[in-house]
């Protein structure tokens, strides 16, 4: 079974996911962490647990969920995943963090890329992984059939949408990607978000004033 411990990082708040099950693996989603507290808040989480990283993966690459990429890929000895339609993003990380002076010690450059429809393992688990773009071109999400959540990344939140008005954003892609690889999902389905609290697939079908099914 896949237990899941997140870290809230960052001026952003972002949620850094760790995703690990009996094995002992673990899968490190979107680190955003920025600074030596939260690096060690991280290692502490995969310490305490005792965990053995074996992956990282981006859902999308904008600055506040690749802060860590570097310290994760580093300290663990990892190969970076994202989707290939968001090198444009990770490229634009660095001028980005200049323009806004965040400190950012550059990304390693992915090893690999993510594919949807494609299963990404570790341990004893699988996740699905589907193509949400939107937010940000190369977008994707984590579902896990077995347990039924989704890791969302900056897709759907409680309540709210991911920003499409940042470059690359389209809200009609996003409307779109939302309704048929995140609604189509069991209502049930457990969604966590790359912000704020989670949420269910079927409380944003209902409610979610941005993309709702009446």
């Amino acid at each position: 079974m896949i237990k899941i411990e997140y870290l809230t990082c960052n001026a952003f708040q972002e949620n850094t996911y760790v995703l690990y099950d009996d094995s002992k693996e673990c899968l490190i989603i979107d680190p955003g962490v920025s600074n030596t507290y939260e690096e060690t808040m991280l290692k502490r989480i995969i310490d305490e647990n005792g965990l053995k990283p074996v992956g990282l993966v981006n859902t999308h690459c904008h600055i506040d969920h690749v802060l860590g990429n570097r310290f994760v890929a580093d300290q663990y000895d990892l190969t970076l995943g994202i989707h290939e339609k968001d090198q444009v993003m990770l490229a634009g990380v660095e001028d980005r963090a200049k323009a806004w002076g965040i400190p950012y010690t550059t990304s390693p450059f992915p090893g690999y890329f993510l594919k949807e429809g494609e299963v990404l393992k570790f341990g004893e688990s699988e996740l699905e992984i589907r193509f949400v773009p939107g937010h940000a071109p190369g977008h994707v999400v984590f579902v896990c059939h077995a347990q039924g959540f989704v890791i969302a990344g900056d897709t759907l939140f409680q309540g709210s949408i991911g920003r499409t008005d940042l470059p690359y954003g389209d809200f009609e892609t996003l409307d779109k990607a939302i309704r048929k690889e995140l609604y189509s999902l069991p209502d049930q389905f457990v969604v966590y978000p790359g912000h704020g609290p989670s949420t269910t697939i079927g409380i944003e079908k209902r409610t979610n004033p941005f993309v709702r099914i009446a």
